[in-house]
């Protein structure tokens, strides 16, 4: 049948309707005593007896005198018997040609379990709740096109079931991360999202225009410089969880706008923030999968890896890891001009402004990023890379500084945090002279977190999380989009 005519179909039954009085729209309430779960969990004690449930229409089968349907609502589907002898002449006539797959329906009625051993509803009052005007996609090829379901992420939950326990999986994530730290008296605070300067990140920042003040500012790309302010004031552990921005590229472990979770914690360094990470990876998968064992690949075939978060992450530094994988030691390059002479040799592409850190980093991305799979913390950054965190004592070249990773991602980035304002002055300048050369990622200095500094900030360790690659793994999503309710999409027009 003609899209047109299944379109003006709906609409008529709905015409009819309202003309009768019976206006699905003008419902307000319905008082749903149960969820599909809590029946199928509940029935040896909830056989027998009256409950309510509500939900989308996803199957119908008329036969006669009684039929059969599926309600789905948050936790499943339920199946629904409606018989002419329970809803009386007239409802069973609605429900029979006037309720369409992809309604929304209120149904009361008692539990039993059908000959063929399915647990049911025996409806006794079906009410019209909401009607659809779109019919859904036909049930046997389902929404399978990947652009679709991105952009109308709504029918995407809708027809796909494991597309809703996927986000749902996230909330409980996020949520046992903020169980876990409000118990270690963590306090969770919101700082500003527009900026003058975005600062805290390497990144290219969106530029938008404050009309009442007429002034440009900076969508945030860190949490960074406003969360040390509170430690600076006095408020001794923070955290806060929420998007920040960042003007580059997407594929699928990037999206411009994200969930980043950073925390600092005064008195204590980046070995604390180890153990925090560890500990917390750890009770976030025990709490939300049950287990410290992931699985993450291709389910159907058993093509992928298992990742093991119950075992102690592997703690080891850059450079070693560098060493493991290519032979080269940096420790005992002695010059830049050494080690872009390594670059050339191993064909690594660097700008004429890089330093040897800078070259460690790329050796870093090139060779030993993606061969950490198990839990792995990657320790002692150049200084080059990190102009906001402390200097190790004994190699003022490196810096306490960490990234874990897992499955070959970045899963968090956390510092010694530098609390030496001459010294981070001495960085600004740096990054400022950076930026002057054409760095578009470089920063800028700050002069009010300096003076926020010059006040005295304890010793302090920080780190940043990448939420939603933690919710790829633990939902076995392949790509990020797969994980953000509405990813950034490129505009149809």
């Amino acid at each position: 049948m003609p899209q047109e005519d299944i379109l003006q179909i709906k609409r008529d039954k709905l015409n009819t309707l309202q003309e009768e009085g019976r206006d699905p729209f003008k419902v307000v309430r319905y008082d749903v005593s149960h969820h599909s779960s809590e029946i199928r969990d509940g029935f040896e004690e909830l056989e027998g007896k009256e409950v309510s449930v509500a939900g989308r229409m996803m199957f119908k089968r008329v036969m006669g005198k009684a039929s059969f349907c599926n309600v789905m609502d948050l936790e499943g589907k339920i199946q629904i018997y409606a018989s002419r002898d329970n809803l009386g002449e007239d409802h069973y006539a609605d429900f029979k040609k006037l309720y369409d797959v992809g309604d929304i329906l209120g149904v009361k009625g008692i539990v039993f379990r059908t000959k063929a051993g399915e647990i049911s509803v025996e409806a006794h009052e079906i009410t019209l709740l909401s009607k659809a005007l779109q019919p859904l996609p036909e049930k046997f090829h389902g929404l399978t096109d990947t652009d679709t379901r991105y952009r109308q992420r709504y029918l995407d939950l809708i027809m796909n079931e494991k597309v809703k326990e996927t986000f749902v999986k996230r909330s409980k994530i996020i949520s046992s991360i903020r169980q876990y730290l409000d118990e270690r008296d963590f306090m969770e605070v919101e700082t500003p999202m527009l900026v003058e300067n975005a600062g805290g990140a390497a990144a290219r920042p969106f530029v938008t225009h404050y009309n009442a003040l007429d002034e440009d500012r900076k969508l945030r790309i860190s949490l960074e410089l406003y969360l040390k302010r509170l430690i600076i004031g006095g408020l001794e552990r923070v955290y806060e969880i929420g998007r920040v921005f960042r003007n580059e590229g997407l594929d699928t472990k990037h999206n411009p706008e994200f969930t980043l979770m950073e925390l600092y914690q005064a008195y204590t360094d980046y070995n604390g923030m180890m153990d925090l990470t560890e500990n917390m990876f750890r009770h976030v998968a025990e709490t939300v999968c049950g287990t410290t064992t992931v699985f993450y690949g291709d389910e159907e075939s058993g093509e992928g890896v298992t990742i093991d978060l119950g075992k102690p992450f592997r703690r080891l530094t850059m450079v070693d890891a560098i060493k493991e994988e290519t032979g080269i030691d940096f420790d005992s390059v002695s010059s830049d001009e050494e080690a872009k002479k390594l670059a050339d040799e191993k064909h690594i592409e660097y700008e004429k402004h890089h330093k040897k850190g800078d070259i460690v980093n790329l050796f870093f991305d090139e060779f030993c990023e993606d061969k950490m799979i198990q839990p792995t913390f990657i320790m002692d950054h150049p200084i080059e890379i990190s102009p906001l965190t402390k200097k190790k004592p004994d190699d003022p070249s490196k810096v306490e500084r960490f990234e874990l990773y897992i499955n070959g991602w970045e899963m968090c980035n956390a510092y010694s945090e530098l609390n030496d304002p001459i010294d981070q002055r001495e960085r600004f300048a740096a990054q400022d002279a950076l930026a002057a050369a054409g760095d578009e990622e470089a920063q800028h200095t700050d002069e009010d977190f300096l003076h926020a500094m010059e006040l005295g900030m304890p010793p302090t360790g920080g780190i940043g999380y990448g939420i939603d690659r933690l919710v790829m793994l633990l939902t076995n999503s392949q790509a990020i989009r797969d994980v953000l309710l509405f990813p950034t999409l490129k505009s149809l027009d």
